[in-house]
């Protein structure tokens, strides 16, 4: 498992609710989009990082984490598991409290040197999913 105990409650309910999704488009059907929806409908605020920069569900898009022109909290990133470590110093160099790999992405040296920087970190999960178990609907 990657998380370490009590981190994916920490995360979800003490590290703050701005949320950059990496990876997050208008596309509808992506996994991304219906993950953002429920983190929406938990009370964060989700901010779309992708290189088209799309506004999505009326929020400004971003082509990157740099370009964020305000603080994020947790970075949770869909992009394949060769480019999470990137995102995950890029969140490390914002200021991020924490970063979340979706399910599938896995980075060990990512997960360590993020966890060195003294992030917060959850591999391969869903937040979606996390929220559901800790009985939040």
């Amino acid at each position: 498992m990657y998380a370490e105990p009590g981190i994916i409650e920490k995360i979800l309910r003490q590290s703050g609710d701005t949320w950059a999704v990496v990876g997050l488009s208008g596309n509808t059907h992506r996994a991304a989009y219906g993950v953002a929806e429920v983190l929406r409908r938990h009370g964060k605020r989700v901010v779309p990082v992708h290189p088209k920069a799309e506004t999505v569900a009326g929020e400004q898009g971003y082509a990157s984490l740099s370009d964020v022109p305000f603080p994020v909290d947790v970075v949770d990133v869909f992009v394949r598991s060769e480019l999470a470590g990137t995102v995950a110093d890029e969140a490390v160099a914002v200021g991020a409290k924490a970063v979340w790999f979706q399910l599938g992405v896995v980075d060990e040296q990512a997960y360590d040197r993020t966890r060195a920087a003294g992030l917060d970190m959850v591999m391969d999960r869903c937040p979606a999913i996390e929220l559901e178990s800790l009985g939040y609907r």
